[in-house]
């Protein structure tokens, strides 16, 4: 069981402290329960879990915030793929049955056919009969075939638009947390250099307080896209809250912390206004950190070390960029 244990840490790229070594123990000690049916939904495809996968599904599987929707709505996908797995099924025996009833048809009519050689009009007439059932049980199996695929087709797209939705973030559309530590451990796996960027807006809480959550909202927004545009193929994402990541891929720390720079002199410079009175919004800066992933390293030892440069940041006045 130790070994396993470790086996399934190192697979899936978690760090080997007491938490995730209770977790794996929970799950592999019960192949066939609650959590271990989580799991493999998770990864099914080749996707690892995430850190944040472990504290949300916990070791007792018991739902947070926002959690159980999305838990509920996948599980109506999979019910589904399971009814659409049943009708393949179903068609398939009924192909089957069909297709052995015509063979016994046609060895009895071959029979038949055999005894009455002399009367050709029987012959035919048994030909003609056995012809227009096989046609009629192809139109059938046909008609049949091409409803069950339609209905794959539209339950193809129905999983994949879920895929997407479950790491995209429904506010700023960008990837999401989990979408972000993906691509870090892809990008890892294939030994390119990455920068990992932590943003934090400054001050956001009292934006919330003062204009409310729907100024704040739109004041999201508009640093996603400030982040976006600027970054450019470099993945930004929503990693929570008021805070974002930024990956940088290919590129140096200084080119990264440049490029960063950029994003946060035009998200500072620009005049945000309120949309309903159009009075000036104030001052709307973030503040961030910046660390390259050194051999091998998780996505959570780089964006613990980022996030205490994000601090510095702030300790430092806020509105600025630190890198190490």
């Amino acid at each position: 069981m130790y070994d396993r244990i470790g086996n399934f840490l190192i697979d899936q790229r978690l760090e080997i402290d007491p938490a995730n070594f209770a977790f794996a123990y929970h799950l592999l000690s019960d192949p066939n329960g609650a959590l271990a049916r989580a799991v493999a939904s998770l990864t099914d495809g080749g996707v690892r879990l995430t850190q944040r996968d472990i504290e949300t599904l916990g070791c007792e599987m018991k739902p947070v915030s926002g959690v159980a929707a999305a838990k509920e709505k996948a599980d109506g996908l999979v019910a589904q793929t399971q009814m659409q797995v049943e009708g393949f099924e179903d068609m398939v025996h009924a192909m089957r049955a069909e297709t052995e009833g015509f063979g016994r048809d046609l060895a009895a009519s071959a029979e038949a056919i055999t005894r009455s050689a002399g009367d050709n009009a029987v012959a035919l007439g048994e030909v003609a009969r056995i012809t227009a059932e096989m046609l009629e049980r192809v139109r059938t199996a046909e008609s049949r075939l091409e409803s069950v695929t339609n209905e794959a087709s539209e339950l193809r797209t129905k999983l994949e638009e879920a895929r997407d939705n479950a790491r995209r973030d429904p506010l700023t559309d960008l990837p999401n947390r989990r979408a972000f530590e993906e691509a870090f451990a892809a990008h890892s796996d294939a030994d390119q250099p990455v920068c990992l960027a932590v943003c934090d807006v400054d001050h956001f809480k009292s934006v919330n307080d003062r204009f409310g959550h729907a100024v704040g909202d739109r004041v999201l927004k508009a640093i996603a896209e400030s982040l976006t545009k600027t970054c450019g193929e470099h993945m930004v994402a929503r990693y929570g809250g008021e805070e974002f990541a930024v990956l940088f891929v290919g590129v140096d720390l200084e080119t990264a912390k440049a490029t960063l720079d950029t994003a946060r002199a035009t998200v500072s410079a620009k005049n945000y206004r309120l949309r309903e009175s159009d009075a000036p919004l104030g001052a709307v800066t973030f503040s961030a950190g910046i660390s390259p992933s050194r051999g091998g390293e998780m996505c959570s030892t780089v964006f613990q070390r980022a996030d205490r440069l994000l601090y510095a940041a702030k300790e430092s006045g806020r509105n600025c960029v630190r890198v190490g």
